[in-house]
């Protein structure tokens, strides 16, 4: 028993430095708060859902103090005790804590890769719901304008959890297919013939349509607000380049659908 609980307390250790460096790690960061990583999530996700949801919540606890700490300096745009308190809980503590449901879907679905890739895609919606109730609240004439403050905190935090959230899914499905957390030694998952190539495949269709989803919304939400007084200015638009916004989106977009017909080809010759 002691032994177990040794060997826990180091993997989540290892886990929660790793999602930090993963967090360091930025695609691409929205001028008025909110960063793209490379599902830096993830390892707290997979805690979660190799050793419950005790060790998940209290590994995600410390992960979300760590952000707040590296964050600090969001601290100093508000000024009363509640904003600060808010900020703390909604964009920080809360937020993260909740990636510790990851594993809610183990004993719920017999496959791995779906149980874990739909407990990702849970707790990024409840992080979001955390950030668009901050963003409405704390923030609303701050980085968010007062008017329709609850609209524009949704779109805001959708320019980058979405794609957060895509990529988190897309390397959760991956790594579920591969990697068995459920047994006590990690061991990969074997799979025959052409189905060794379809995770790859899912996966790389995921990244495209991920890398095209992350451009669009950078490219475009960044002339959306004004960057001296933070107000929604629609105006901006026309300043976007809206030639690469196309050729992006089309290009990801074939590139995607063709990889998906090529892993139906492998799957049909697999059961052919």
């Amino acid at each position: 028993m002691q032994k177990n609980k040794t060997l826990s307390l180091v993997e989540c250790a290892v886990m929660i430095a790793l999602a930090t460096v993963l967090s360091m790690i930025k695609l691409a960061e929205l001028p008025y708060g909110g960063s793209i990583t490379i599902a830096s999530m993830l390892p707290i996700a997979i805690i979660a859902y190799r050793r419950g949801m005790g060790w998940g919540l209290g590994s995600a606890f410390v992960y979300g103090v760590i952000q707040q700490l590296l964050g600090l300096n969001s601290l100093s745009y508000v000024t009363t005790w509640q904003s600060i308190v808010a900020v703390i809980l909604l964009d920080y503590i809360v937020a993260f804590t909740v990636v510790g449901l990851a594993g809610i879907f183990r004993n719920k679905i017999k496959s791995q890769a779906v149980a874990l890739t739909l407990g990702c895609v849970f707790v990024s919606v409840l992080r979001y719901i955390c950030h668009v109730i901050s963003g409405a609240t704390v923030w609303a004439g701050l980085s968010i304008p007062t008017q329709a403050a609850l609209s524009y905190s949704f779109v805001y935090n959708a320019t980058y959890m979405l794609p957060e959230s895509i990529i988190l899914a897309v390397s959760a499905a991956y790594i579920g297919s591969v990697i068995d957390f459920r047994s006590d030694k990690l061991k990969r998952i074997v799979h025959s013939g052409s189905e060794a190539y379809s995770p790859v495949i899912s996966i790389v269709a995921g990244l495209v349509a991920a890398g095209g989803v992350i451009y669009d919304v950078v490219e475009v939400f960044s002339h959306l607000q004004n960057a001296e007084s933070g107000e929604f200015d629609i105006t901006g638009l026309a300043g976007a380049n809206w030639t690469a916004v196309i050729a992006v989106t089309a290009s990801a977009a074939v590139v995607a659908v063709l990889l998906i017909m090529v892993n139906k080809v492998f799957k049909k010759g697999k059961t052919a």
